[in-house]
This record gives C-alpha cells, structure tokens and sequence, in this order.
C-alpha cells in the first residue's frame, strides 16, 4: 500500500522535528517535560500541518509509557471510556513505565458529555491528557478540562523551516534518493504551503508522481504552479485548505460578493467543515466588518448561529447561505473594531488612571463621606436625557476613539452626536 510522503517524513524524536522552537527548543516546556519524563496534561492549538499529532507520538515514545490515541470525529463516549480503562490497568499494573498518554486529536469535535468523561482520569492522575485542535480551546473545550490542562500554541512554520523539511525529503526520503531532483526556485511552492509541513510535502508528492522515473524532478514556480492549477486537490485530500478558503469566504463577504461568499461557503460544506466554525466566523464578521452601518447584521448572525446549532446538518446550510448573502450585501464599516482597538491602544499607553470621584458608586456611608459619586448630573434630570459632564479620567481629556464610518446608519449617529457634543477635538485640558 502506498505511504504518503508526509507519513513517510514523520519525525521520530525532537531532534527530527522542525518547527516551534518556542515549545521544543533548548530549555522549552516541551523538552524540560520529555527530559524529566513529568509530562502534564496539555493541548496543542495550531493550524493544519504545523506538528500537532507528531508532538505528542515524540513525547510518548521518548518518555517510554503506553500511548493511545482517539479521534473526536469516529469516537463518542463509549470509546473513551473503554480507553480510559485501559489506561488505568496500565497505570496500575506492576510493570508500569509511567502514567499513560492518551491523545485526542481534533479535541474541539468532542462535546460536552464526551470532554466530561476525561474530566475524572485526568483529574485523578489515570492518564496524562495531550490534546491536538485547530479551534480557539477557550470556546470548544469546557472550562473544567481547560483548568487541568496547559494549552500551548503552535504557529505556522517558518519559510526557513519549511525550505530545511524541504531538502531533508529530498536527500533521505527512498523515492527521492532513487530519482535526480533539480530544484530551481521555490516562491511557489512555499506560498502554496502556507506554513504547513504536510501540505507542502503532499506537493512534493505530487510533482514526483507527475514525473517519469527515468526523468529529472524540476522544482519551480512555473512547475508547482500549473500542476496545482491542474489538480488542484491533490495536495489536499483531507481539508487542509481550511484556512485558505474560510478567508476566501470572509474576504469575498467583506468585498460585498454575495456570489463568491456561496461559493465558498459550499467548498467549506463540501469538505466537512464543522458547521459551528463557519457560524462563529459569520458572527465575528457581522461584527467586525458591517458593524454600525447595519446592526441588525449582528442580530442575523447571532441567530443563524442559534439555528444552525438547533437544527444541525444538512439543513444547516440554508440559514448559513442566507446569513452569507445577507452579510455580503450589507453596507460595511468597521468602525467598531477600530474604536476598541484605538481605545486598548491608548490605555496601555496611558496605564490604569483612576476613575473621578462623581462617576464612582457609593454603596457604603464611608464611600458617600468619602465623596464617592459627588457632583454627578443624572442624565435623565436633563432635557432631552442629556448634560454634558466629563466622563473620561482627570488628565487625560477627551480622545477620539470612533470615527463615523461612512454610511447612512453612522451618518445619523453621527449628526446626533455632534449635535450634543459638538466637536471636542480641540477641548483636550
């Protein structure tokens, strides 16, 4: 049976692997935890292709303990628990090396019932618990499990790196010693990976496969670049264009093409994409790109996003089209995003300045003494709910942090917030 290359180039220990020198170098977490052979429970949040899954086989085979893996999207809990079974007879049994590692890859697909039944054996120190997702761990997996195990990063792979795994295939793998390989320049072929080891290797495999045997393998842009244009999923049989086409499918939203926005949006359907995923990215969207210039997108979102959990698949797909098309044809702004962003950036510059006095609460008599809220104007004691005060902190003045975009919901904002303010650009003490 044929090997992938990428399985074929799966490193065997730390010194084979490439890439996250920030968990596996000299003196990292990582390599402290194989060297003391104390391995905690933790969770490695990358992208595709980036070491996940050989991280944590490294760490088995080079601590010596009884490794076993699941995957979230053929196990439920049934087969966690006769895993974690087996673990415990492990851990317990007289010829035990070490407390066993269960890895869980795509930890993200597990739900709630599934991540509860690992709670116990990791909390009682039955298995040591190394998790692999592409997802933000803050919103997949449940707090309980994430305050048990550490969760650490991984980032795309450097060119650098991605040019050393390049020429170590070349020069170890048995297919590539067999035939002569010319290699020419390589843009192409490291824009088409992206930062991805098995993407990257999977070309290669592709280039090799389109060669005769008694031909020179050539490695250009030219090359990679039309035998991609010509099977342009060969390299990519298990969704590894993830990220490519969810930002694809954002871009052509935030560019107001509802037609490329459905189009994507069915490449990401078509690949399995989990339906929450691309609900969350809509949600982050309506947000972050239409915002004030039409705030019932926000609502939209949010209650696709409810639909979709409610209804689930195949029929999920309607409210998300209907989401994407929606969001794509709305005026956008992102305004919003820029005003938080600008306000986050003046604090770190200006630090934690103290609250006035007359915009503090004063629930205790000491407080009110003390002069907690004095000379405070209710707002609705005024004509038309409005006094002008000064809201920010002593010394710092006013700073404008949102500018109106320009569209006809922020117009109207606009237009009523000079109305009462005026404009306070020049009013700084």
């Amino acid at each position: 049976m044929y090997e992938p290359l990428a399985e074929r180039m799966r490193p065997t220990s730390l010194d084979d692997y490439i890439g996250q020198q920030h968990l596996v170098g000299p003196d990292a977490i990582i390599r402290r935890m194989i060297e003391s052979r104390n391995v905690s429970s933790f969770i490695l949040w990358g992208p595709p292709g980036v070491g996940k899954t050989t991280l944590a086989r490294i760490v088995a085979s080079q601590t010596d303990v009884p490794f076993y893996t699941l995957s979230a999207v053929t196990s439920g809990v049934k087969e966690v628990r006769e895993v974690l079974d087996r673990c415990k007879n492990d851990a317990t049994s007289i010829f035990a090396k070490g407390r066993p590692i269960l890895f869980i890859d795509e930890i993200h697909r597990f739900n709630k019932s599934q991540q509860d039944s690992l709670l116990g054996a990791v909390e009682r120190g039955t298995v040591t618990l190394i998790g692999a997702t592409t997802e933000n761990p803050s919103f997949e997996v449940i707090r309980p499990l994430l305050s048990r195990a550490q969760v650490y990063v991984l980032k795309p792979l450097e060119d650098e790196d991605l040019l050393q795994l390049l020429h170590r295939a070349i020069s170890t793998d048995r297919v590539f010693k067999s035939i002569e390989v010319k290699i020419e320049s390589t843009e192409a072929l490291l824009r088409f990976a992206a930062g991805d080891a098995r993407k990257l290797l999977n070309i290669l495999d592709l280039l090799v496969q389109s060669v005769k045997s008694t031909e020179p393998l050539i490695i250009n842009d030219e090359i990679v670049t039309s035998r991609l244009q010509e099977n342009p999923m060969a390299f990519d049989k298990n969704g590894e264009m993830h990220y490519d086409i969810i930002s694809a499918f954002i871009k052509s939203i935030r560019g107001s093409d509802p037609d490329a926005a459905v189009y994507w949006l069915a490449r990401l359907i078509a690949g399995g994409e989990d339906p929450k995923f691309i609900a969350r990215r809509l949600l982050i969207l309506a947000s972050e790109d239409i915002g004030l210039a039409n705030p019932n997108a926000m609502l939209l979102a949010n209650a696709t996003f409810d639909a979709v959990n409610k209804i689930g698949w195949p029929e999920g797909r309607i409210p998300l089209a209907e989401c994407a098309i929606y969001l794509a044809t709305s005026p956008k702004s992102n305004s919003a995003y820029m005003a938080i962003n600008n306000a986050l950036g003046f604090v770190e510059r200006t630090g934690n300045a103290p609250v006035p006095l007359h915009l503090r609460n004063a629930p205790t008599k000491l407080m009110d003494d003390l002069g907690y809220g004095e000379g405070y104007k209710y707002a609705h004691d005024y004509p038309g709910n409005f006094v002008s005060q000064e809201f920010m902190p002593e010394n710092l003045g006013h700073t404008p942090f949102w500018n109106a975009g320009n569209n006809p919901s922020e117009a109207k904002m606009l237009q009523r917030h000079l109305a009462l303010w005026g404009n306070r650009d020049d009013k700084k003490k």
